[in-house]
């Protein structure tokens, strides 16, 4: 990634909830490990099953996140600027659950496993950000597996 740009995704980073509390340097060592990437509509970021490497942090545009039951896609929720999705994957090497994919023309920051961990080792303050957001993914999930079982 250019050096210039990593102003401007510090900036970006800070209005991140997951990262409003953290110092400039890290904000600077997060923001250069980020890398931009760009969709356009319809195009997939993720795919459910796949072997996740890192998270995603949606700088513009919308993007839907859709499970697969049963042979049939359901939406979940659409995400939008400075939400973040796959962030499971800093922490495990497990598959995706969700398949997500651009709405509209997005732009993401993505953060791989490994450079995050590097911070992370640095920078422990960020798990405790991160445990929460974590927590009410997990807690959705099972309520949502409750409803499905409810309902079949």
């Amino acid at each position: 990634m250019p050096r210039d740009m990593a102003p401007s995704n510090v900036e970006f980073l800070r209005r991140v909830r997951l990262f409003q509390e953290l110092d400039d340097h890290t904000l600077n060592e997060i923001g250069n490990a980020a890398v931009e990437q760009r969709w356009e509509p319809g195009q997939e970021i993720v795919r459910q099953g796949d072997t996740g490497v890192g998270m995603f942090i949606v700088r513009s545009g919308k993007v839907e996140i859709c499970q697969e039951h049963a042979g049939r896609s359901e939406k979940l929720r659409e995400l939008g600027p400075g939400d973040v999705f796959g962030e499971m994957a800093l922490l495990d090497e497990f598959q995706r659950s969700a398949t997500v994919r651009a709405v509209e023309p997005t732009t993401c920051l993505g953060i791989t496993r490994w450079h995050f961990r590097g911070i992370l080792e640095s920078h422990p303050q960020i798990a405790l950000k991160l445990l929460p957001v974590l927590t009410k993914r997990l807690r959705a999930a099972e309520a949502h597996s409750h409803e499905a079982v409810d309902t079949d």
